[in-house]
């Protein structure tokens, strides 16, 4: 800004030009006091001892037991043919094991759902928590509907597919 006297003395009309500093120390001086009070909390830190483990992952095995059922309803015990009768001998037995083995069940399209259902209620029977379904992806049933997990049980393919997650 520019001032000038009023007094008619120095009849000179030009301006004075100077630069006022006082709005720019203000604006300074606040600064300097916004970073003095943030500077200690930005490097204040709190000591926390944590806790050291190792990091080495379990490394258990989840035991599976495939169980297969044909058309003409005879049972395989991974891979092993099996008596009805035998059968839940062998659920009672792997049932007290820790911990509890999976039982995949693969069921021929064709076999009977009368004898697939004694199946699972001889291995619930049995106290067996963990029992699932082995399907084959993309399968059609004779109707032309695909089958799913939940629904049919599509046929087994002539080797063993990779059990259903």
């Amino acid at each position: 800004m520019a001032f000038g006297s009023f007094d008619q003395k120095n009849n000179s009309n030009h301006m004075v030009s100077e630069i006022n500093m006082v709005p720019l120390i203000d604006v300074m001086l606040v600064l300097l006091v916004i970073f003095i009070i943030t500077a200690p909390l930005l490097a204040h830190s709190i000591k926390i001892d944590v806790p050291q483990v190792s990091s080495t992952p379990v490394t258990e095995d989840p035991k599976s037991i495939d169980l297969a059922i044909d058309a003409n309803g005879d049972i395989f015990w991974n891979e092993s043919p099996i008596l009805e009768a035998d059968l839940r001998e062998m659920f009672v037995s792997h049932a007290k094991e820790v911990p509890q083995p999976e039982i995949r069940i693969r069921a021929d399209a064709d076999t009977r759902y009368e004898q697939l259902a004694r199946v699972m209620a001889m291995a619930k029977g049995s106290g067996l928590k963990k029992l699932g379904f082995i399907t084959s992806p993309g399968s059609r049933s004779q109707g032309g509907a695909a089958t799913s997990a939940e629904g049919a049980v599509p046929a087994a393919p002539a080797s063993p597919p990779a059990p259903a997650r």
